[in-house]
């Protein structure tokens, strides 16, 4: 992993960025030519980059600034509810639950409630 590219640059003194540039030989890449964004000021070697250190940006926020977790629901409360149901069928269309053979909200809740076997696949997964 390659370094920050914020620079400060030793040549024009600004604070910038380190624009890098590939060396080629016919069509192989044989190195990076590294160079000032702001005066174009060369570097021999990544070595001689003086590179802006992560510890002199300031930290805006911290752990206190974050909102309390909000819990809705308290350990188990939330069986009941369609949503979580083995018999919960979701598609493009309605939501339906297989058991009743009715369309259904994720919040319904139901006195047959059956816990699913196993946890259901992503439909995202793979992209």
């Amino acid at each position: 992993m390659k370094p920050t590219v914020e620079i400060i640059c030793p040549h024009c003194g600004k604070d910038t960025f380190l624009r890098r540039e590939p060396i080629y030989e016919g069509f192989k890449k044989t190195g990076e030519e590294l160079s000032c964004s702001a005066c174009g000021g060369r570097f021999d070697s990544e070595e001689e980059v003086p590179f802006k250190s992560l510890a002199a940006v300031p930290k805006i926020f911290t752990d206190a600034d974050r909102s309390k977790q909000v819990k809705i629901f308290d350990e188990g409360e939330n069986q009941g509810n369609c949503r979580y149901c083995a018999n919960y069928v979701i598609n493009p269309f309605m939501q339906f639950c297989s058991l009743h053979k009715k369309e259904v909200q994720s919040t319904d809740s139901c006195a047959r409630f059956e816990l699913p076997t196993e946890k259901p696949a992503d439909p995202l997964e793979g992209f």
